[in-house]
């Protein structure tokens, strides 16, 4: 999948990469992320990315992989989310 990762490049602060897709844990959904927001703090970080920062943590998409555990939305739904890292890729855990 892609993912836009930072370059610490300050004329081009991040670029398109491949990366393997999240494997959610047992209580955690897979989502096609359709949409993503920057943050002002992420783009702080940008300045001086920290090695494997992965930027993204305001999602909106679809849930193609329920959780393991039966918790959360089942596949299909259109959700909204705020994951710890890496949402600006084309999946999220």
């Amino acid at each position: 999948m892609r993912r836009l990762t930072p370059t610490g490049d300050a004329s081009r602060p991040v670029e398109f990469a491949q990366a393997a897709q999240p494997v959610p844990a047992p209580d955690e959904v897979l989502i096609k992320v359709e949409a993503f927001s920057p943050n002002r703090g992420e783009t702080f970080l940008l300045e001086r990315p920290e090695p494997g920062l992965q930027p993204g943590k305001d999602v909106a998409g679809l849930v193609v992989q329920a959780a393991a555990d039966g918790s959360g939305p089942p596949a299909g739904s259109r959700v909204v989310g705020h994951p710890p890292m890496g949402g600006w890729a084309e999946y999220a855990a």
